[in-house]
């Protein structure tokens, strides 16, 4: 049986930050990813925002660690070559049929995330829309100028390829089949082997909570939600300099479909939000490019059906059922099982956040 301090499940980004950030402190760190390379669930199937820290409730771990990680993404996509941009994003209450209650959502909102610390955060005019988004009509809109997307295939490489620098040991196509106790310890059973760590670190994302009770930590449930986007056709590129954004509805269980343009020039359009039963469905059921029109048109008022070709989608780790509408990072040491550390329930802000959720993992194994 293979010894080692620490394994990390789950090899998307916020597995791979924490591995690294767990090797920096000269101990054995093995990651072990069920498919054929790292990042192939929810890290690459996003908009690739590198979001603020705007819509989420102060003193919240997704406010805390969104605005520390966008930071740190930045900086460590600059360091790495990873292609990103720091566009800025438009919140404008397009569709919303009392503009007073709309205006004074989105000052709500700007006063939310100054409190959490957003910078370049601030109420724009009609003036200022028309120059950075001419094909979307709005009279106001909140501007967060620090909002950014990056090209998410990039990142995932070259966060491991950091890991790996550190002496992470990478293993994939290695799903985890079983879990155990040896005393104070863990064993990680794959189809190949058993590893015995002193610590295990939960990132499995839409399989946390089937990870957890495999080691008889605590019970949660992770509800698997899927969101599909739309693109325009590449003609229609110009439409969009940025990101785009509805003003979000309170009990919505995502931030609205917006508008992203993508590194490589493309425009992104979703995603949707809806519960489903099973955490590998991307492709049954698909919306048509129609039931987009409507929602893309509260943005981009000229597009038309012609101008939409269906993208990909996604799958969201969501944390709370669909009778409610935010639930928080779960991060810390299972009080059943404390040599298990659950990074769990990471949806959006988790793209974002993932440097400075390896840098809180890092905090909670330090204190040991």
């Amino acid at each position: 049986m293979t010894e080692i301090d620490i394994v990390v499940i789950g090899g998307g980004v916020v597995g791979l930050a924490c591995a690294a950030a767990l090797a920096q402190g000269g101990r054995s760190v093995c990651l072990v990813e069920r498919h054929p390379r790292p990042g192939m669930e929810t890290s690459t199937h996003n908009s690739g925002v590198l979001h603020a820290g705007i819509y989420y409730p102060r003193a919240t771990l997704k406010a805390r660690l969104c605005v520390r990680g966008q930071r740190l993404l930045y900086q460590f996509c600059q360091r790495h070559g990873v292609a990103h941009v720091r566009c800025g994003k438009l919140i404008v209450p397009s569709g919303r049929p009392d503009p007073d209650s709309a205006l004074a959502e989105l000052e709500a909102l700007c006063t939310l995330g100054t409190a959490n610390g957003v910078e370049e955060l601030r109420m724009v005019d009609a003036d200022f829309v028309r120059q950075r988004e001419p094909y979307t009509h709005s009279t106001a809109a909140l501007w967060s100028g620090s909002t950014g997307i990056v090209e998410t295939e990039a990142l995932v490489r070259a966060m491991r390829g950091v890991a790996e620098s550190r002496g992470v040991m990478v293993l994939v196509g290695s799903a985890v089949i079983g879990g155990a106790h040896d005393g104070d310890a863990l064993v990680i059973t794959t189809a190949a082997e058993s590893i015995r760590a002193q610590t295990v670190v939960n990132c499995a994302g839409l399989y946390a909570d089937e990870v957890s009770a495999m080691f008889g930590g605590q019970r949660f449930q992770i509800f698997p939600c899927r969101g599909e986007y739309v693109e325009l056709i590449q003609s229609k590129w110009s439409l969009v300099n940025g990101l785009i954004y509805p003003l979000p509805y309170a009990s919505g269980h995502g931030l609205g479909v917006h508008a992203t343009k993508t590194t490589w020039g493309s425009v992104l359009l979703g995603p949707t939000s809806h519960y489903q039963q099973r955490k590998d469905d991307y492709e049954g059921g698909r919306l048509t490019v129609e039931d987009f029109v409507e929602p893309v048109r509260m943005l981009l008022p000229s597009v038309q059906p012609s101008d939409l070709r269906l993208a990909g989608s996604g799958i969201r780790a969501k944390f709370h059922p669909p009778t409610e509408s935010f639930a928080d990072f779960l991060i810390g040491r299972d009080p059943l099982v404390p040599a298990l550390i659950q990074v769990s329930g990471i949806d959006s802000p988790g793209l974002t956040s993932c440097l400075a959720i390896g840098e809180y993992v890092g905090e909670i194994v330090n204190r040991g």
